[in-house]
């Protein structure tokens, strides 16, 4: 089969296109053959050596993958021929993939392979940040960071699926026609002012603020936060890790909340399912991972590249097959 490779920690550039054997499961592995990966973040760090995962190459990395079972064990849940996304940690980036049934969960049928694909880690992040931990309310107000970005897009859906609303920051140009086709109330650019945009649009402070960027946007984006605030950390795309001044916090009693995914359902493995179920009704009512760019197989170094320079407005994906 077709995959692509991780030959050396050299980012996008050391993935290799390569003829490999078909993967062989063990005992209670399910097969499904591969129809579209979802690109993310954490794809690009693994090919950086950068992620707390760090397998020895070669390898081939992908974590979200979506398609059709081809076997299945009889207790597994599954039948061939099932609709399936497939979360897993590497492997994705290939024609066929081997994933234990816990890993699997059914395509609602309103979707396309690309589009579960793409309802991968990014919407389970978001709503994980914003229901599970910020405990976003009906009427109140989001600000997203990074708002066009993967996890942007999908906080900027899930916030206005719970019935908040939505401030987008976002740095990319012409971003803002899709931004406020996917809900966003307000879209503010970053550039000198913007905090006090996002206050002024928020008669002086939002009730949430979802920060997966870091870096030196974090200072400011505290001071948007109310009041009785709670600022949401996902991650740090910019790079930088921020550093906060506590007394910002205290006297203003805002709660600064760690948002990792990951780490989370490492201590509670039953939460993607139950995340995963609350995003179907999601979908049900109209929710869609819209998708930004579609690439081939054989491109997807430029495909991380592209995501790892900002190129991709929302969420990119690999097809591999109709």
């Amino acid at each position: 089969m077709k995959a692509q490779v991780l030959v050396a920690e050299d980012g996008p550039s050391g993935l290799e296109l390569q003829d490999v054997p078909e993967p062989v499961p063990a005992p209670g592995q399910v097969v499904v053959d591969v129809r579209s990966c979802g690109l993310c973040f954490p794809d690009v760090l693994m090919s950086r050596g950068r992620y707390q995962l760090r397998p020895p190459v070669p390898y081939i990395p992908g974590i979200e993958a979506a398609g059709v079972v081809r076997t299945a064990p009889e207790d597994s849940g599954h039948v061939p021929g099932d609709r399936v996304m497939v979360a897993a940690l590497t492997g994705g980036f290939a024609e066929r993939i081997v994933a234990v049934p816990q890993q699997l969960y059914r395509i609602p049928d309103e979707l396309s392979f690309d589009e579960g694909a793409a309802m991968g880690i990014n919407f389970q992040t978001a709503l994980f940040a914003l229901k599970t931990r910020a405990r976003t309310e009906a009427g109140e107000t989001v600000c997203v960071l990074g708002a066009a970005g993967g996890v942007g897009v999908a906080s900027i859906l899930v916030a206005k699926a719970l019935g908040a609303r939505v401030i987008a920051v976002v740095h990319r140009t012409g971003a803002e026609e899709m931004l406020r086709g996917l809900g966003a109330d307000e879209v503010v650019q970053l550039a000198d002012g913007w905090k006090d945009r996002v206050l002024a649009l928020s008669d002086g402070g939002v009730d949430v603020v979802i920060d997966p960027v870091g870096g030196d946007v974090f200072d400011e984006a505290l001071r948007t936060a109310a009041s009785g605030g709670r600022y949401v950390v996902i991650g740090f795309a910019a790079g930088g890790i921020p550093t906060v001044k506590l007394n910002r916090v205290l006297f203003r009693n805002v709660s600064i909340i760690g948002a990792a995914w990951g780490e989370y359902i490492s201590r509670n493995p039953e939460l993607p399912v139950r995340l995963h179920e609350e995003l179907v009704e999601l979908i049900g009512a109209g929710l869609r991972p819209p998708i930004g760019a579609v690439y081939p197989l054989e491109e997807l170094p430029t495909a991380l590249a592209d995501l790892a320079e900002g190129r991709i407005l929302g969420k990119g994906v690999i097809r591999i097959s109709e």
